[in-house]
């Protein structure tokens, strides 16, 4: 029997079509400076629920940066990032985002169950959530495929292994936002296709949002949505096929290379503006 203090069905549906509805990412003006420099310059943009956004650009044009921050382990982030409805680096969002770090963050005198074991008890301690912890271990052994490896020293395993189990480690806590910086870097073509077909999974079966980093311009095909960076300024945010359309290029990386041709015309017009005034 409804209580009379409970929410009609209808308000309870659209509260939750609500909440599915906002991004899982929001900027205004997001900007960071080090030093003297802007390494990230007013950014607007979103990153939608449930989908693959890519983060795009080559090196050093702020994708790390831009990451940190929306983890909020990034100093100096001024203008507006909202992260699953709270403000970038809220306590309430530790245990619901999945940050995965270009470098593998594995102990390499612990095997893969052992890694794993100890950032569940980080996540989630007490001997209450033992059992709780046994099964998101076993779990997130499986999801990246390690199984024939659980037993294995980190140390020994191969570059792809290590990044799985950076990825299991991120997996653990089944996060809303999985935030990966450049997961497949240096992986050959194979590991990379497997990896990819996982981020799909994750996101078709779980809802979950991925936000991924890579300066391969052909990961970008396999994207919901992209954001290009270069030199800390956003070229583009908008899907694959949009992106195409709008630049009459037939990849991607045609597409990036057309944006960079016109932000380089317009600066250079706007400072010969500036010259002769």
């Amino acid at each position: 029997m409804m209580n009379n203090s409970d929410p009609p069905l209808g308000q309870a549906v659209r509260s939750v079509q609500s909440v599915q509805a906002m991004p899982a990412v929001q900027a205004e003006a997001l900007t960071v400076v080090r030093g003297t420099r802007k390494v990230l310059r007013g950014l607007d943009f979103t990153v939608p629920r449930g989908r693959i956004t890519g983060l795009l650009g080559p090196s050093g044009c702020g994708k790390s940066t831009l990451m940190r921050a929306i983890v909020g382990t990034q100093a100096k982030v001024t203008g507006t990032l909202e992260v699953l409805g709270q403000p970038a680096g809220h306590a309430t969002l530790r245990t619901r985002i999945g940050y995965v770090t270009q470098a593998p963050s594995v102990y390499d005198d612990l095997t893969v169950r052992q890694n794993l074991a100890y950032f569940a008890a980080i996540l989630d301690p007490g001997r209450a959530a033992a059992d709780r912890r046994h099964e998101n271990v076993t779990r997130a052994i499986t999801d990246v495929d390690l199984t024939a490896h659980a037993d294995a020293l980190a140390g020994n395993l191969s570059g792809g292994q290590r990044s799985r189990v950076s990825l299991a480690v991120a997996l653990l806590g089944t996060p809303e936002l999985l935030v990966l910086d450049e997961p497949t870097v240096g992986l050959d073509p194979v590991l990379r296709r497997d990896l990819w077909a996982l981020f799909h999974t994750i996101a078709a079966t779980r809802g979950a949002t991925l936000l991924i980093s890579s300066h391969v311009m052909d990961e970008a095909e396999r994207c919901h949505r992209l954001l290009l960076l270069r030199d800390g300024e956003l070229l583009a945010d908008d899907t694959p096929d949009a992106l195409r359309t709008r630049t009459a290029t037939e990849t991607v990386e045609a597409a990036f290379l057309h944006l960079v041709d016109e932000a380089k015309k317009s600066t250079t017009s706007t400072t010969k503006k500036e010259q002769t005034q």
